[in-house]
């Protein structure tokens, strides 16, 4: 059963076919479209553009973060330095082969 309330996305192609379509259209429509050199800016006047997540507020100077990055380095290698006791070594088995492979006997060994 075919959902009829469900569109397609358009594809990129798609897109761009419609795209010059309209662009196709504004120039038959007596639309000029002129060349901008590389690099060149459409501000006027060269005025700074305000990004359009600013509250308008000045910017605040930002806080240096070098010391406060040292404190925390510092606190971290006196929580590391706190001797560990030495792990026990444990003794674990060992299988002693014969010449051909073959398995002879386990042994314990330390460590």
């Amino acid at each position: 059963m075919h959902n009829q309330g469900m569109s397609k996305r358009p594809s990129k192609a798609d897109i761009r076919k419609e795209l010059e379509r309209q662009v196709q259209d504004f120039v038959r429509d007596g639309g000029e479209i002129k060349r901008v050199r590389q690099g060149e800016s459409g501000v006027e006047d060269g005025a700074a553009f305000q990004p359009p997540f600013s509250d308008g507020r000045p910017v605040q100077p930002r806080t240096p973060a070098m010391d406060v990055l040292a404190a925390i380095d510092a606190r971290r290698k006196q929580a590391k330095q706190k001797p560990k006791p030495a792990p026990r070594q444990k003794p674990r088995k060992k299988v002693i082969y014969d010449d051909f492979g073959e398995p002879l006997r386990e042994v314990w060994v330390e460590g």
